[in-house]
């Protein structure tokens, strides 16, 4: 049953996670610009080591679009990049990802298409409260991006004291 329910709700999860991506990158024009070369290209996002207690995380597979955008695909074709993910703990994952850390990957495929995912993943950031001040105003926007900052911090920080103690370590 549960997987029923994953198979249905994953490519939901996907659709909007494209979405997002899409809106970030359109934001700069130069990195629209750096992807529009690569229009047909393919990258398989594969989340390695998974939890066999969670649902499973099915391949995300991007299209570069003629835009310099992305666009779901619902399966990969064979000459597609293919960057594997080390997921064993997506806790100390996602955490880990607000101190600025970047999980272990494999790249296979492409290096030149993958040097340009890599400058994404490097130059770009989501410009939260632009986004914000459209709906609430700048005032607002200020505050809630400061809140959203402060509590950044502190998981960042229980991030790193989680890793430390992961490690054996002596949280700082």
């Amino acid at each position: 049953m549960l997987h029923e329910w994953t198979s249905l709700v994953a490519p939901a999860v996907q659709d909007r996670l494209v979405l997002l991506i899409n809106h970030v990158i359109s934001r700069e024009s130069v990195a629209m610009a750096r992807l529009a070369p690569f229009a047909g290209r393919t990258v398989v996002l594969h989340l390695e080591n998974w939890p066999g207690l969670l649902p499973a995380a099915p391949d995300l597979v991007l299209a570069v679009t003629p835009a310099g955008l992305w666009e779901r695909l619902e399966a990969a074709p064979e000459q597609a990049l293919r960057i594997q993910v080390d997921a064993a703990n997506p806790a100390l994952m996602a955490l880990s990802a607000l101190t600025g850390e970047r999980p272990r990957v494999t790249v296979q495929g492409d290096a030149a298409f993958a040097g340009e995912i890599n400058w994404l993943m490097a130059n770009l950031r989501w410009d939260i409260a632009d986004d914000l001040s459209a709906i609430v105003g700048p005032a607002a926007a200020h505050q809630l991006a400061r809140l959203g900052r402060a509590a950044a911090q502190a998981l960042a920080a229980l991030a790193r004291t989680a890793g430390s103690l992961r490690g054996g370590g002596k949280a700082a």
